[in-house]
């Protein structure tokens, strides 16, 4: 079994930084792709970005593209986003997860297996 979960959040003003954690535990072929996802109120879950077992690739979508960086510590067991840059926009929930490598698409949240509970994220403007 694989647990996730993340720490880091909290509310800052636009232009601000935070730094999330994802902590995972299990067996690592459960978790080489660790990926990110937020939601806002009233919205749907949104893609924010991945990153690959060895960290050698990541993805961050489009409108973060340039203000937030994935990064992993395989010897933590642990995936940071961060965050920088921030906007009201990206106030949501921030959820982590994690899937096996291998064939699909990263970008959506189905293809992923274990999830966190999330970590709110607050920007004021």
């Amino acid at each position: 079994q694989v647990q996730v979960v993340e720490s880091g959040g909290g509310s800052v003003q636009a232009g601000g930084s935070l730094r999330l954690s994802c902590a995972t535990s299990g067996h690592p072929s459960l978790t080489q792709i660790v990926g990110w996802f937020r939601q806002a109120p009233g919205k749907g879950r949104e893609f924010v970005g991945y990153i690959t077992s060895g960290g050698a690739n990541t993805k961050v979508a489009d409108p973060v593209k340039g203000r937030f960086t994935i990064s992993r510590d395989n010897a933590k067991s642990t995936v940071y986003l961060q965050m920088n840059s921030l906007k009201s926009e990206d106030t949501a929930v921030y959820h982590c997860a994690t899937r096996p490598r291998g064939s699909g698409d990263y970008t959506l949240a189905r293809q992923f297996n274990y999830w966190g509970q999330g970590t709110q994220v607050t920007v004021s403007s």
